[in-house]
């Protein structure tokens, strides 16, 4: 079985595997779309493929809508290449159960894949779709540093000031050739249009219209745009707040391997230039949510047909704050820094350890619950129980403490910090009290050191702060009494980290001698975890 359009010719051979195929005509809806594009879509990656293009699959199978989406790869072209082209921009999802069954559907919903660098034929394409008075979406999964114009220390990056200088025409960094595409579609009558980012970042409509506004605003003090495109820009271009949830994680060979036993050819995995890895197949768990701010000036599918949620900013607001801050990604960074430290490489078997299921449940039942933020349109407690004994534990999910734990000082501010400044504001309740989030803060500290429970040297996951902070470290060796303190000061009162300084939270030192205990010698981790979740 060959995944492209010739090879779906043979219906029987696919439906004898079990395999589910698209119920609409594929050629009309790529006529379609190319004609009067309504969707484009940036981050051709497995979250788009298992989720947003499955939810627009599901409208087309059922006749509500007849046109598919465009994707495009931000930056390079690896998977356009060589997982999209040689596929005709098909994709399988095969969807992985706890009881290790699975699920395998052809998405056929992507009609186009394009890449995005200026000065090629796909950037004369985009230009023409961000023209066309149908598009209605222009959606984003680039991952949170997409966005990011600035470093470390505030200033604009040097490609960010080249581009505000240059001008559209000669746009080089990612939201700067988005700008350039929204100043062609300007230009070709200032429809609206609705950019809507589904990166896993909060407030990530706020921060795109951000970026996108810096850019504009400098393009017209430079001179390249007049002040009514900066006026578009504010007030006909929308930039919708969402949540999305769903874990797809990097393809499992078990799953490769099944379907290369199936009968099916080409499923072998691509390495991208930026680290990634993919493959014909997205591999993916069942549980998905998106929840998206209802604001589309120029229309939008009926999603929420699909099982999309949609109602106003402040409750996407609040589901967020009920993911990241209490429900899932504080366990999840949990998990994924002892883990490391444990020896672990997958998630699913670190909710086998008495110890590390505790912990988490301590985290999300006890100390979170009691300052969770209720949405509404979801059930906190139903939530955090379905992420503790399903969607963790699902030993189907091929999902990495490693991959986890990267970027994790981008993160704790908002997965713990969040939590502190809540009970620091209640009026029953002192952050002083606390006694499992700073375990976890511990335990990360713990982490940066490199060095696992065992004694033994591990390679610590990508953080853009990861050298200076392994710098205040220097001096700490397990079994051997260092200045703690000294070393901690600078981490724990960084409000840029947490949001907060941990010291004047009443938690610096409880850190500080959880920290100690974890750094007594070998086996002081396991050590530490059952002391204080026993």
């Amino acid at each position: 079985m060959k995944l492209n359009d010739e090879g779906l010719g043979n219906k029987k051979i696919w439906q004898d595997n079990a395999v589910e195929l698209p119920l609409f005509d594929r050629a009309t809806v790529c006529k379609k779309t190319k004609e009067s594009p309504t969707w484009l879509h940036f981050g051709p990656g497995n979250i788009f493929r298992a989720f947003i293009a499955a939810l627009q699959q599901t409208l087309l199978d059922t006749g509500l809508s007849d046109a598919g989406i465009i994707t495009a790869a931000p930056n390079g072209r690896d998977i356009i290449d060589k997982i999209y082209k040689k596929h005709d921009d098909l994709s399988l999802l095969v969807t992985m159960y706890p009881d290790q069954s699975t699920r395998k559907k052809v998405i056929a919903s992507i009609t186009e894949s394009l890449g995005s660098q200026l000065g090629t034929e796909d950037w004369l394409r985009l230009q023409e779709v961000f023209r066309a008075p149908s598009l209605q979406i222009v959606s984003f999964t680039i991952t949170e540093k997409g966005y990011k114009l600035t470093g470390s220390d505030g200033g604009y990056l040097p490609e960010v000031l080249l581009d505000m200088t240059a001008g559209p025409a000669k746009a080089q960094c990612f939201m700067a050739r988005v700008t350039a595409l929204l100043y062609e579609r300007y230009q070709a009558g200032a429809k609206a249009v609705s950019l809507l980012s589904m990166d896993n970042c909060s407030h990530n409509g706020l921060i795109l219209q951000a970026a996108i506004g810096a850019i504009g605003e400098a393009w017209f003090k430079a001179g390249h745009v007049d002040k009514n495109f900066v006026a578009y820009l504010r007030e006909n271009v929308a930039y919708p707040c969402s949540m999305i949830d769903k874990i797809t994680p990097r393809p499992s060979e078990n799953v490769r391997d099944e379907l290369l036993a199936a009968g099916f050819e080409d499923m072998d995995f691509v390495a991208s230039a930026r680290g990634g890895s993919y493959a014909p197949f997205v591999n993916a768990e069942k549980t998905e949510y998106l929840v998206v701010e209802d604001l589309f000036p120029n229309g939008r599918p009926p999603l929420e047909k699909a099982g999309v949620i949609f109602t106003d900013r402040e409750t996407v607001d609040r589901v967020e704050r009920m993911k990241v801050c209490t429900c899932l990604n504080p366990l999840h960074t949990a998990l994924a820094v002892f883990g490391c430290l444990l020896g672990y490489t997958l998630i699913a078997d670190e909710m086998a350890n008495l110890q590390l299921k505790k912990l988490v449940e301590k985290i999300g039942l006890l100390e979170g619950m009691k300052v969770v933020t209720d949405p509404g349109v979801l059930n906190p407690a139903d939530f955090i129980e379905e992420c503790l004994n399903q969607r963790f534990p699902n030993p189907a999910i091929p999902d990495t403490p490693q991959r986890i734990a990267c970027d994790t000082s981008q993160k704790v501010g908002v997965r713990f910090g969040e939590t502190i400044k809540a009970y620091q504001a209640a009026t029953d309740l002192s952050a002083a009290e606390l006694e499992y989030i700073p375990l976890a803060i511990a335990g990360w500290c713990r982490y940066l050191l490199g060095i696992d429970d065992a004694g033994n040297s591990f390679m610590v996951s990508p953080d853009p702060l990861l050298e200076k902070l392994q710098g205040y470290l220097t001096g700490i060796q397990l079994g051997q009494a260092g200045d703690i303190h000294a070393a901690l000061l600078p981490i724990l009162s960084d409000v840029k980290i947490f949001g907060i300084d941990l010291y004047e939270a009443g938690l610096g030192q409880k850190i500080e001698c959880y920290f100690a205990e974890l750094c007594e010698g070998k086996a002081a981790v396991a050590k530490t975890l059952t002391k204080y979740t026993s």
